[in-house]
């Protein structure tokens, strides 16, 4: 089943701290969402600084059904994040992933809790402490989209000017089939561990700045 806007709904408050959140007026209630960036910048725009996400992102399961609606929970963190709201939301990997698969993701807001790898609390552990905006981000430019990953500790940027990546990232953003996607491409991108697949779903994994949030020479 594809996940719709009566599927998501976020818990949304006015400010990030948990103090302030408990002032009157900063609780918005509970907010039914579709998982795309304008309605995220319209919930920035009504004033969410904090959202709480409805159920946990589970990317362990082998169940088709249930790879659309993490999919879209994802990119609802993603989008978040960009816009610097912070996301108090649940993490299941799977044994068979990577011991490394938290950093694929750690671009993201940080999780709650981290469950199903044998070292979640030392990953959940480094995913706060080393977190920042702009980890890993893209822009479109006159002609061109560039993405600057930051991930790994050291920064990898990649710049393509041919028209079909541009047009394979807006497939590939809200989540696609993957072979929806240009073979060569979707390996491309795989192997800079841009794309996340999650069944026979592959997602857009960065997300995309407007302008810096840090001098250029810094991001």
């Amino acid at each position: 089943m594809t996940a719709t806007a009566s599927d998501l709904t976020i818990r949304a408050w006015r400010d990030h701290d948990p103090q302030a959140r408990r002032l009157p007026g900063m609780f918005l209630g509970p907010v039914p969402v579709t998982p795309d960036a304008e309605n995220v910048n319209r919930l920035f725009a009504g004033g969410v600084r904090h959202a709480e996400l409805d159920t946990t992102v589970d990317l362990s399961t082998a169940d088709p059904t249930a790879h659309r609606p993490a999919i879209d929970r994802l990119r609802l963190v993603r989008d978040l994040t960009a816009h610097a709201v912070s996301v108090d939301w649940d993490l299941c990997l799977s044994p068979e992933h990577s011991a490394h698969q938290w950093k694929v993701l750690s671009h993201l807001h940080p999780p709650r809790t981290i469950t199903g790898l044998a070292d979640a609390q030392e990953a959940l552990h480094a995913w706060r402490t080393r977190h920042y905006l702009c980890k890993l981000v893209w822009r479109q430019g006159p002609g061109f989209v560039q993405i600057r990953d930051r991930r790994w500790g050291d920064l990898r940027r990649f710049t393509a000017d041919e028209p079909r990546y541009q047009d394979a990232i807006s497939l590939l953003d809200p989540g696609v089939h993957h072979t929806d996607v240009p073979a060569d491409v979707l390996e491309e991108f795989t192997a800079e561990h841009l794309v996340l697949r999650v069944g026979d779903l592959a997602w857009w994994l960065p997300y995309r700045v407007s302008r810096w949030l840090q001098e250029g020479m810094a991001v």
